[in-house]
């Protein structure tokens, strides 16, 4: 079958997948990575989650129960610059980043895959919630999870086709119930252990004292202003802000407002109605085509979403050239929001996507 090194963060799902892939009868071998930078033990510790000692201890244990070898690998320096500079300087830059799809496309692929083959292996294997599949087309794609609950192909979209031709997911064709069930039969030590919510390296959720401390740097406090330019009052810097955001403005004006765009430039924050917050197009660049190869100058309708807890809204999209893809939606969709992922699906397949302009 081959060997596989699988990218174990101490959780149920990645576990249960070195124990399917094990059954299968590949050659498994567990890895964890070693991402943080130099935190203090205590503070790697408490914040567990897919990245503190607690995840490497628990990797560790299921990877003796399993009698799989279990190696940590330090990918600092890779973790540093695709995933926390870049977070910082997108917040500078007035966009909303998604850290996870920088560290899926950089750090857990490009990085993990690149050492693995280097060892001789032939794949790799996570415990995410989506499909592989060989498309009749011959190129690969990735096809929605079993569970729709928890399919995870928003933040993988950007994965290219050699990352996709060395890549298992068996978790994808189970749900989580299933995956719980299975650990729990199996008595892994993970089987209850809860699912990691927060952004790994700020599990206190405050970005503006993780960008201070990254760039010695924080946005100063600014104007909120309206859409024909009145001020209306002063915001705290626009890192704590997004498009669609309404809590915490903290704007007395006799009705709801929301963000509806950020102006790094002037160090604005531009507030307005709920209506104002929808719009039926967007611009996206850094294009990822992944079941197709691209649209050749045709439209084509899909299913495109924007967030990663977006249900998805029909658009037609249109290549525009440089890498750039403009989306018309049929009807308005809420918070189109810069620095975002869209992406495209037909049917359950990811045709592709690109990042919100």
């Amino acid at each position: 079958m081959g060997k596989v090194v699988v990218g174990m963060s101490g959780g149920v799902d990645s576990s249960v997948a070195a124990w399917l892939l094990q059954k299968q009868g590949y050659e498994v071998i567990g890895v964890t990575m070693q991402v943080w930078q130099d935190e203090e033990p205590g503070i790697l510790e408490e914040n567990g989650g897919c990245c503190g000692l607690s995840a490497v201890e628990d990797a560790r244990r299921v990877a003796w129960q399993l009698g799989i070898p279990h190696y940590v690998m330090n990918f600092k320096r890779e973790f540093k610059a695709h995933v926390m500079d870049y977070f910082a300087e997108e917040y500078i830059s007035g966009r909303t980043p998604n850290p996870c799809i920088a560290c899926n496309r950089f750090v857990k692929w490009e990085a993990l895959l690149k050492r693995s083959l280097g060892l001789g292996a032939d794949f790799i294997a996570t415990g995410h919630y989506a499909r592989v599949e060989k498309l009749v087309n011959g190129r690969f794609a990735l096809r929605m999870s079993a569970t729709a609950a928890k399919d995870q192909t928003y933040a993988l979209y950007s994965l290219t086709q050699s990352q996709l031709s060395h890549t298992l997911m068996p978790v994808g064709a189970y749900t989580k119930e299933e995956i719980r069930q299975m650990a729990e039969e199996l008595g892994l030590p993970v089987a209850h252990k809860a699912d990691s919510q927060e952004i790994c390296f700020i599990p206190d959720h405050d970005y503006a004292g993780f960008i201070r401390r990254e760039r010695g740097q924080v946005p100063e406090p600014g104007n909120f202003v309206s859409r024909d330019g009145q001020v209306l009052g002063r915001h705290k810097g626009i890192i704590h802000y997004t498009v669609g955001q309404r809590k915490g403005l903290n704007l007395s004006l006799g009705r709801p407002v929301f963000v509806v765009e950020i102006r790094p430039d002037t160090n604005e924050v531009v507030v307005g109605d709920a209506k104002d917050v929808f719009t039926d197009v967007l611009i996206c660049d850094k294009l990822n085509w992944m079941a197709i190869d691209g649209l050749h100058g045709e439209e084509r309708q899909v299913a495109a979403k924007i967030r990663y807890s977006h249900k998805g809204a029909p658009c037609i999209v249109r290549e525009l050239g440089d890498g750039r893809a403009e989306c018309r939606f049929l009807e308005p969709v809420r918070a189109v929001t810069p620095g975002q992922a869209v992406v495209f699906y037909e049917d359950d397949y990811v045709l592709g996507g690109g990042t919100i302009q």
